[in-house]
């Protein structure tokens, strides 16, 4: 993971925010209630939570109708992204994430369009890579040799995203990366004891 876009961010937001999670379980507290509970001095992580959960209407985990809910929030290069998905399980037990909600404060937001762009494109990035980013070994020797043997996200596996870009007056700071790191703890959750291994789906093509 140290090689992502958003290098350490990916595994330390993945392993920090999977960590709260199963405190917050652990304890009967609601995924979204229980880290802002935590927030009191922390004004725009929690701003950034508080505007996902009522972007994607949060009224718990589920699941509901067959899909659950996760959240996640990740500060990475002076950036707050809070990410909300939804998952059900496919017939074969893999996660599919049908909606991204996501909300970001970036400071004074100088291009509404690239951010929303760069958040969807880091979101597509982080999912396809958390869920089957595998590159095999045989003897030390790679396994795959083209995208025909590397299982990647596809086309119809890309969930519907929606950002809402958070009004600042602080400085403008980065939004290439930041859009990674949430998604994979926000959607390891359905049913798979929030795994300690990426990719979540091994072995496969």
């Amino acid at each position: 993971m140290l090689w992502w876009r958003s290098v350490g961010h990916s595994h330390t937001g993945y392993a920090v925010e999977c960590f709260v999670d199963e405190l917050l379980e652990a304890a009967g507290q609601d995924p979204v209630a229980g880290r802002l509970a935590m927030m009191s001095n922390a004004p725009r992580p929690a701003g950034v939570l508080r505007a996902v959960a009522e972007l994607a209407r949060w009224s718990g985990p589920g699941p509901v109708n067959g899909r659950a809910r996760g959240v996640a929030v990740v500060e990475s290069f002076n950036s707050f992204i809070a990410q909300i998905a939804e998952v059900s399980a496919t017939s074969d037990g893999e996660p599919r994430v049908h909606k991204v909600w996501c909300a970001v404060d970036c400071g004074v937001p100088v291009n509404p369009d690239v951010i929303r762009a760069q958040m969807e494109g880091g979101i597509g990035y982080g999912l396809g890579h958390a869920l089957f980013g595998e590159v095999a070994l045989d003897e030390g020797r790679p396994v795959p040799a083209n995208f025909d043997t590397y299982r990647s996200l596809r086309i119809h596996e890309m969930p519907e995203v929606e950002v809402t870009i958070l009004p600042s007056t602080e400085k403008p700071t980065g939004v290439g990366e930041p859009g990674v790191p949430p998604i994979g703890p926000a959607m390891a959750r359905l049913g798979l004891g929030r795994p300690r291994r990426l990719p979540i789906v091994r072995g496969t093509v």
